[in-house]
């Protein structure tokens, strides 16, 4: 799919997406739960879908009801015999990063082997961690060369461990899901370097939602499972998932830089990391009004700004967007988390953007942004990454003539719904499918 932007100048009011990361731990959350659960506003973006599929093959009942919202049955789910003796268990995690790193911990608490499998970039990125963490919990861990697709056979169980945590605590988050699961009790996971933090917050937030045993968390440094019963087994459980702080923020950074506009659903008291989009945007000088129905965006003297992105990475394309038209250099910090998303982002964004006339400047940890000059519109490639796609949409609602977006397909991984909400608010946007040629 090729998507072609227009210079355009916004105004109405946009819903943001729901939260994928908050929806996959909601369906991780329902399996463990044992009972039956309702997921209201749930995402349908590749990334939900697939966090779906895993707990459908985990043996988990979805249902889609009348009213929009997931019906979710583990009530008969038994983690530790997901497949059966004959053939093992193969389940595809899709692109998805959290999912995998999530779910698979889940997986190893069955004592048949499960195979686990992704698509698309997820096939190149490092599962180095299950090799090393996995076997000293009683898992069986089959990998190739720690790389998918891998086999996993537990069952796992519950020990004293210590982790890294500065490539990702979403590996964290699935030990947490786990060792719920398996009611650990009198154990400590010990964590070195924890990024993300935030995300760990949103864990146990939708952990306690599923009435699932949450550990005592010892300044992110250790997380102990007492010696109480591991969760309460309730059932009829309501979930509704807020707004996605991740998705909004391209659009909170559209209104900043190309109109007037209302963004609605975004929760400020939110545990999600990427709500900290505002505080970039008031640093650089955006019209910024947060009030009870939502968050008013209108363009200002947008100025450079210092930003540490190392609990946000996902916020570094919407920056860079953003940045593009501050005047003076705009420096963010957190590059090292960006090695290992959907493509390297901080060298994707430093190319991409330069097609566009905007020079990006990386050193060690470090990104200098050299915005205020103008972007010209040109062609650029999403990389197959969600963000780039739409890091490069936004950019171009300001350009000097129209951008094309190669693969643009690329936001529907997270957001689906992207380039209809730019257009909802006023953006020139054409769609155009790309032509296949076999020879």
């Amino acid at each position: 799919m090729i998507a072609t932007i227009q210079p355009s100048v916004l105004c109405n009011t946009v819903q943001a997406p729901a939260s994928k990361s908050a929806m996959q731990r909601a369906c991780a959350a329902a399996l463990i739960c044992g009972g039956k659960s309702i997921i209201y506003n749930p995402g349908h973006s590749n990334d939900d879908k697939a966090a779906l599929q895993v707990i459908a093959a985990l043996g988990a009942k979805v249902n889609t009801r009348d009213d929009g919202g997931i019906e979710t049955d583990s009530s008969g789910t038994d983690l530790s015999s997901p497949g059966t003796p004959q053939s093992t268990l193969t389940i595809n995690c899709g692109e998805s990063g959290l999912g995998i790193r999530m779910f698979a911990p889940v997986m190893a608490l069955s004592r048949l082997p499960v195979t686990i499998n992704g698509e698309g970039s997820l096939l190149s990125r490092p599962m180095d961690f299950f090799d090393e963490i996995l076997p000293r919990l009683n898992v069986t861990v089959s990998s190739n060369k720690g790389r998918l697709p891998i086999t996993l056979s537990g069952p796992l169980q519950p020990r004293n461990i210590e982790i890294d945590g500065s490539l990702s605590s979403q590996f964290l988050t699935g030990l947490l899901m786990a060792y719920a699961a398996a009611e650990a009790r009198d154990v400590t996971i010990k964590v070195n370097n924890l990024k993300s933090r935030p995300y760990i917050d949103l864990t146990f937030k939708v952990m306690q939602a599923f009435g699932l045993k949450i550990p005592e968390n010892k300044n992110y440094k250790a997380f102990y499972f007492d010696q109480s019963p591991a969760h309460l087994s309730p059932s009829g459980i309501r979930y509704t998932v807020e707004g996605d702080w991740s998705g909004g923020a391209f659009l909170l950074v559209a209104g900043a830089i190309a109109g007037n506009i209302e963004v609605c659903g975004l929760d400020p008291d939110s545990a999600q990391a990427d709500k900290k989009i505002v505080e970039a945007l008031r640093d650089a000088g955006a019209g910024i009004d947060t009030g009870d129905k939502g968050i008013r965006l209108f363009p200002g003297a947008l100025k450079a700004f210092t930003f540490d992105a190392t609990d946000c990475p996902d916020l570094f394309p919407p920056l860079v967007a953003l940045a593009a038209y501050c005047s003076g250099t705009t420096v963010i910090k957190g590059v090292s988390r960006l090695a290992h998303k959907e493509s390297n982002r901080g060298l994707t964004l430093q190319d991409e953007f330069s097609k566009m006339g905007l020079r990006v400047d990386l050193q060690d940890d470090i990104m200098h942004v050299h915005g205020g000059k103008g972007l010209k519109g040109t062609t650029v490639h999403s990389r197959h990454d969600h963000r780039i796609a739409m890091a490069c949409a936004v950019a171009a609602l300001r350009a000097e003539g129209a951008t094309t977006i190669e693969e643009a397909e690329a936001i529907n991984k997270s957001y689906p719904d992207f380039y209809e909400d730019l257009i909802k608010l006023g953006a020139n946007v054409k769609i155009k499918q790309q032509s296949v040629h076999i020879q």
